[in-house]
């Protein structure tokens, strides 16, 4: 499990105004770990990803303060609840291979829902009964084979995917 020093460092990282996905992954392959971000001296930093960064990231201190406080009592409030960081073992593989993967995954449920094959399925908020049926369904045939069924939380196609999954006693994502 990530300890609270780790995630704060994470957190701190990913809020810096100005350091998206693409400038921590380039700090991340450089330096190796958040902290090391963290801990290396301006001029190093401003070698891997421009002059304004250190400033960002020291400003960036006291509000990840407050979000590594709210992260950790989510973190904490039950036995189902993971994050799980770029590096974890536990990431799953196709995500990984995506081209922009989050950095940070905050997982409530099993871990292992995001390690089988996975299907997403998403479309209109308002489809019509007909769509709503038919996502439904091809959810429930996909659990049913073992597929996660992984969607939004929007109603309409999202929602029926979910109870079709649910509804095979399948994962659903």
């Amino acid at each position: 499990m990530i300890d609270a020093g780790e995630l704060g460092a994470w957190l701190r990282l990913l809020h810096a105004p100005g350091v998206g996905r693409e400038t921590a992954r380039r700090l991340l392959a450089a330096f190796g770990s958040p902290q090391a971000v963290l801990a290396a001296d301006e001029p190093a930093l401003a070698l891997a990803a421009g002059p304004q960064l250190a400033p960002a990231l020291q400003a960036a201190e006291r509000e990840a303060v407050d979000h590594t406080e709210r992260a950790w009592a989510w973190l904490h409030a039950g036995p189902d609840r993971h994050v799980i960081t770029l590096g974890d073992p536990a990431y799953p593989p196709p995500l990984l291979e995506s081209p922009d993967p989050p950095l940070l995954l905050f997982v409530r449920g099993r871990l292992e829902a995001l390690a089988g094959p996975a299907v997403a399925v998403v479309g209109s908020r308002r489809p019509t009964a007909q769509g709503r049926d038919h996502a439904r369904q091809f959810a429930r045939a996909l659990a049913a084979d073992r597929w996660t069924v992984v969607s939004g939380l929007a109603t309409g196609v999202d929602g029926a995917a979910h109870e079709g999954a649910l509804e095979a006693g399948g994962i659903t994502v």
